[in-house]
């Protein structure tokens, strides 16, 4: 057995640790994404464990795409300032 001490954190620090409310730290407990252990009537959390959800929650560079839409092509029908049908009325 390791004689590393575990330090554990109380639900409102390691909400704060990640930057969270509470009731969404509840909801990474609840889904599985981060171990929490009943101690009698409260709950706690391992630093280890909140430091490699920290880690595990990375985001990979180049993978955001679908956050923001591609960008129109200038020259295509759908550019500003294309008025090339604007004047076929008339």
């Amino acid at each position: 057995m390791s004689d590393t001490q575990i330090v554990w954190l109380n639900t409102e620090t390691a909400a704060k640790r990640l930057g969270i409310t509470t009731r969404t730290l509840y909801r990474f407990i609840n889904e599985g994404g981060l171990p929490a252990y009943r101690m009698g009537r409260v709950i706690r959390v391992k630093q280890a464990d909140v430091d490699a959800f920290i880690e595990r929650s990375r985001i990979e560079p180049g993978t955001l795409g679908h956050l923001y839409p591609d960008p129109v092509p200038a020259g295509s029908a759908d550019a500003e300032g294309d008025d090339s049908d604007a004047d076929s009325d008339s």
